[in-house]
């Protein structure tokens, strides 16, 4: 039987530290990077928010550094923001390639956090990742909102992917921002997308408010999904997010069709 590849993404260094009381030093960031890359073999590490402090941005120069030299620099991603290029300028002077655009996936965030119309908003992003591709980097788009934009504002959400299939990204990463998801859910809303975008290349991304971060990732893949977003020991805001060790676990034990390129040996090496 052929093999289908998965993409791990961890966040750890990202959304993992937005856990309660965890804050990373610029050391301890570039330690875990080195790790995770060169002992576990994740495929990509999401490492910072642009603009945050100059705390963030220090770790990040020193991070890609280090990826650059030792050719990981395709693999370092920043979230960055819709903000007419203040992110991109950021990451360009912390020396990153690649970025995460924060995007909304829902009506409902669309129409009151930023109260503009869907047309507005896609040509806002279409400008940012004209200016990001002028400077060289690669984008991948958030859908933040996108578990309740497919509960509640399904022909936004169609809108929204019909407009980003035009655009020259990488990846629509679908996060499940709040953590409402359960695992019929995520199976049944990840393979109408999948089905009608074929093209597009999709991550998911849990959230454990329910404990069902796992579940719902394994329906995830079940649907067709192509990558999966984790952090260590499920480090994350609220309940945190999907967990490294038990993913990992789950898919190599229950799903023997999917092959990820994870050294599992090394996984102690993380949670401990």
């Amino acid at each position: 039987m052929k093999k289908r590849a998965l993409e791990i993404m961890d966040t750890t260094l990202r959304d993992g530290e937005q856990t309660s009381g965890v804050s990373f030093s610029a050391s301890e960031k570039l330690t875990l990077a080195k790790l995770l890359l060169k002992k576990l073999k994740v495929d990509r590490i999401e490492v910072a928010s642009a603009r945050v402090s100059d705390g963030e941005f220090k770790a990040v120069k020193e991070i890609t550094s280090w990826a650059k030299e030792n050719k990981f620099i395709e693999k370092i991603e920043v979230l960055t923001f819709v903000d007419g290029g203040t992110s991109i300028k950021w990451m360009q002077d912390a020396g990153a390639l690649v970025q995460n655009l924060l995007t909304k996936g829902s009506l409902n965030h669309l129409k009151y956090q930023l109260k503009q119309k869907p047309a507005e908003h896609f040509n806002n992003i279409e400008q940012t990742i004209k200016q990001a591709r002028k400077n060289g980097f690669k984008t991948n788009i958030y859908l933040e909102d996108w578990s309740n934009g497919m509960r509640n504002s399904r022909a936004y959400v169609d809108e929204y992917l019909s407009f980003i299939a035009t655009q020259p990204i990488k990846r629509v990463l679908l996060p499940d921002t709040l953590g409402i998801l359960t695992h019929l859910e995520t199976f049944k809303f990840v393979s109408e997308i999948v089905s009608k975008f074929p093209e597009l290349h999709f991550d998911f991304h849990g959230h454990n408010d329910y404990d069902l971060s796992v579940a719902n990732s394994m329906e995830a893949l079940r649907a067709g999904c192509h990558g999966l977003h984790l952090t260590i020991n499920g480090m994350g805001e609220r309940a945190g997010n999907t967990p490294m060790a038990s993913a990992v676990a789950n898919i190599k034990d229950f799903l023997p069709e999917i092959k990820i390129n994870i050294n599992e040996t090394a996984l102690h090496k993380a949670v401990s």
